[in-house]
């Protein structure tokens, strides 16, 4: 099962088969975007939930023709792991 991932006003939003799994926080600075914390649900761990929250966050980021700046440690090492992602980060 793959998990449906949405932007909210503050954070981004997974759900597995309809149900809250997670959720990747964010904060708007112009034309920056800050991505503050990933938190998966335990009992939705192992499934790909932070990764999904992470490639949808930063293909939304991309889209928008934003920055980021990734405060989160688990966002910044899963940019680390995709360097397609890594000129989105701002200097």
């Amino acid at each position: 099962m793959t998990p449906e991932v949405r932007r909210r006003d503050r954070d981004y939003e997974a759900t597995l088969g309809g149900a809250p799994a997670g959720h990747l926080l964010f904060r708007r600075e112009g034309d920056l975007v800050v991505l503050v914390h990933t938190e998966v649900d335990p009992a939705f761990e192992g499934r790909g939930i932070g990764g999904a929250l992470a490639r949808f966050a930063l293909d939304d980021i991309r889209s928008a023709g934003l920055r980021v700046r990734p405060q989160c440690p688990f966002v910044r090492s899963w940019i680390d792991k995709h360097p397609g992602y890594e000129d989105l980060v701002a200097a």
